[in-house]
């Protein structure tokens, strides 16, 4: 798909007669008239009905009125299975298996706004067939912290790169007539204590890291809904937060669609219905008969509800409602969607190394020893939060055998013990045979000896490890980035019995590799990637397609690098109980919401200081001269990529830099050509150098392409705090042209 396409998706999508509506968001207003009648027929009970939750995963409608429940799916990477009424447990439906797409580190790592708009697509499509309204995702929040427990649902510790890939998810699956809810909103960037966290961030870095994602999706791609995050930013929480939904969201960026809190955040009455939430999610203890009351004592008026009611029902009007006869009708996983998810998984596993160059697999390769549960263990459900009932999955080795076929033996052993992480109601009498008691347990004797004696007989080893997904999971951050369970040890090993050594890291977020680096000649990162992440992996291997993945985040060299911990500002040693987990897990004994309140009353108060300011990621790295393991934009392929003479100017409208990119091997294969920024003379401080342009390129062997890329006035703009606004410093920008951040090519300079 050319870049042509992603830009006429979003023209097409304005292309309306002069009387309609200018930009997307107004597209939600087009019905307020007949909005307004309908809730001139409304009483106040069926208004306040509106304001909270009916069951689990819906919103009431008016059913007098033929206005329809809202309809809500889990999971940004996948369509969540049927839960009962009032829980998440599994409803036991035979139809609801849906795709499960790469989670969305891998997405991020395939750097394509055209994939983020397949990818959107399959997902409201599958939405559909289910008789979803509302997608809870995308999850754009950035990654700024390693261990951070949903790194694999967000995209990026960047925000041109998150926004753009937002705008792309969320174009896709509204235009297939479903409503995406953005989530988490805002500074949702940790789990430890996300129930009760302050992040207090300034208002520059808020606005040039923190909300960029969000507001590309919401004022170019008309997100329909946001979800607010669990924490406060800045003293407030966010599902009562002033500043972030009214003064931003919706006066700001113009938003006139509905919020949803996360379920349990809702916090009172009186904050949420003067600070811009529209729907509590779950209960009614706060937006139900509070709200009566509170406007019986004249605290609040029947006004203010209809305005929140109206937000409603502009997006029920927009969505049309699914017959309960449509859907559930036939599987939820369609082919179409299973394609995508190939697609994404092919572009997105990255090639970190590869010395001597021993991938693709040579031909002479016979016998392959595939060592590491990871090469088993299936990604698509697991720890707490977002899972998929997925129709299939196919696993690494899955994939490694039939890709090999008759001609190759392939031979596997686990290696390791598997960490089951925290357990969902009561543990076994007896722990499972490959299950380790704890993550750092060591490496398993037995287990080792028949790692490295199926090693010695094999042509070359494919070691697999990483995390799962009950190590890195919703509730809870990681407390290091180590591999788990004696993995070093074993690595070491095999590369003593066998030097022909490729590691494959099977995670979410980032690893540490230091050992894996220097006992692995060649190391892939391969994600969970989904229902056919086997296959996608095994065509890499075999050298079918050329690898062509980018990392989004930083692979730190050790995690004290990195700029949150290094500056002391996480990890906070008071730690409380984690507020889903103890209001929805029903395989736990549930606390009442009385005694949750009463819990929350005298958990730690703790505060998140982002004193790093804009120095996330890279920015940190680059700025403070700290070398990673491996950089952010780094994805080796199997040819080499030569940058021609950058040629650029800059304008009003912004900066135009154009140069060629050949293709120099003997194969077709991707390069992602990044555009970074570094300001000269400078008197505003800024980092190191700002990713603000990137485009995949698909080449032929030997072919050259002409490609242009092109940074918006808007995106070289800073928070002027002084000013209270958007500011542009004039003066001379280096532009730096690279395959990644560490790998710069072409330089050239404008003025602006």
């Amino acid at each position: 798909m050319s870049k042509s396409f992603y830009s006429l998706v979003i023209l097409a999508a304005l292309s309306v007669a002069c009387t309609g509506p200018k930009t997307l968001q107004d597209r939600l207003t087009a019905n307020d008239r007949q909005i307004d009648e309908v809730i001139s027929k409304m009483t106040l009970e069926e208004k306040v009905e509106m304001l909270h939750s009916k069951t689990n995963m819906s919103s009431a409608g008016v059913p007098r009125l033929g206005i329809a429940d809202i309809h809500y799916a889990d999971g940004p990477f996948g369509i969540r299975e049927e839960g009962v009424p009032n829980g998440f447990q599994s409803a036991g439906w035979k139809l609801d298996s849906a795709t499960y797409f790469p989670t969305g580190s891998a997405l991020a790592a395939t750097w394509s706004k055209d994939l983020a708009y397949l990818y959107g697509k399959g997902m409201g499509k599958e939405a559909r067939l289910r008789g979803k309204d509302v997608i809870l995702g995308p999850a754009v929040n950035i990654q700024r912290l390693p261990v951070g427990g949903r790194t694999y649902e967000y995209l990026s510790e960047d925000p041109i790169l998150s926004a753009a890939l937002s705008l792309g998810y969320t174009l896709g699956v509204q235009e297939e007539g479903t409503a995406v809810c953005i989530k988490h909103f805002a500074v949702n960037n940790q789990e430890t204590n996300r129930g009760s966290v302050d992040a207090q961030v300034d208002e520059r870095t808020l606005r040039e890291i923190y909300l960029k994602p969000f507001e590309k999706a919401i004022v170019e791609g008309g997100a329909m809904s946001v979800m607010p995050a669990y924490n406060k930013v800045n003293g407030e929480y966010c599902s009562e937060n002033e500043h972030l939904l009214n003064e931003i969201l919706r006066g700001e960026w113009g938003f006139k669609g509905m919020t949803v809190s996360d379920w349990g955040g809702t916090h009172s009455t009186m904050g949420a219905m003067l600070h811009g939430l529209n729907v509590q999610m779950t209960g009614s203890n706060y937006l139900g008969q509070p709200v009566i009351d509170s406007i019986a004592k004249g605290v609040l008026t029947e006004e203010m509800v209809d305005e929140k009611v109206r937000q409603i029902l502009r997006l029920r009007f927009a969505i049309e409602a699914v017959p309960e006869d449509v859907a559930n009708t036939v599987m939820t996983s369609q082919p179409q969607s299973q394609d995508i998810a190939l697609q994404v998984a092919r572009k997105s596993i990255v090639l970190l190394k590869n010395e001597g160059g021993l991938l693709p697999l040579s031909k002479e390769v016979k016998k392959i020893a595939v060592i590491g549960q990871n090469a088993v263990l299936r990604t698509q459900s697991g720890g707490m939060g977002a899972g998929v009932k997925a129709l299939y999955e196919v696993t690494p080795l899955e994939g490694i055998r039939r890709r090999a076929g008759k001609d190759v033996e392939v031979v596997y052993a686990p290696g390791y013990k598997n960490f089951p992480g925290r357990r969902w109601g009561p543990a076994p009498k007896e722990p499972k045979p490959l299950e380790a008691a704890a993550i750092d347990e060591e490496a398993d004797p037995k287990l080792l000896a028949e790692a490295v004696e199926a090693a010695r007989g094999a042509d070359l080893v494919i070691f697999f490890g990483g995390t799962n997904k009950s190590i890195e999971t919703e509730g809870s951050d990681r407390k290091d980035i180590n591999l788990p369970t004696g993995q070093e040890t074993v690595v070491q090993a095999l590369h003593e019995a066998n030097p022909n050594v490729v590691s494959v890291i099977i995670s979410g977020g980032p690893c540490d590799l230091r050992v894996l680096e220097k006992h692995s000649p060649a190391i892939i990162q391969g994600w969970w990637n989904g229902t056919e992440g086997g296959t996608a992996l095994a065509e890499v291997l075999f050298g079918d397609i050329a690898p062509s993945g980018k990392l989004p985040f930083t692979f730190p060299a050790k995690l004290e690098d990195s700029p949150a911990f290094a500056m002391g500002n996480f990890p906070d040693p008071n730690a409380g109980g984690d507020l889903f987990t103890l209001m929805y897990r029903q395989d736990r004994t549930r606390m009442s919401r009385e005694q949750i309140a009463e819990m929350m009353a005298k958990m730690p108060k703790p505060v998140s200081k982002y004193t790093e300011g804009a120095l996330v990621g890279y920015r940190w790295f680059d700025t403070k001269d700290i070398r990673p393991m491996y950089a952010f934009g780094h994805g080796l392929s199997y040819v080499e990529f030569d940058y021609g003479i950058l040629k650029a100017t800059a304008g009003k409208k912004g900066v135009k830099a154009t140069f060629t990119l050949t293709n120099s091997g003997t194969r077709e294969a991707d390069e992602v050509a990044q555009l970074y920024v570094h300001r000269l003379d400078a008197t505003v401080e800024w980092p190191s150098k700002e990713l603000k342009a990137f485009q995949r390129v698909t080449l032929a062997a030997g072919e050259t392409k002409t490609v242009t890329l092109e940074i918006p006035i808007e995106d070289l703009r800073f928070w002027n705090v002084e000013k209270n606004g958007w500011d542009l410093e004039h003066g001379r920008l280096e532009l730096l042209l690279g395959s990644a951040s560490d790998d710069i090519r072409q330089k050239a300079e404008v003025s602006i």
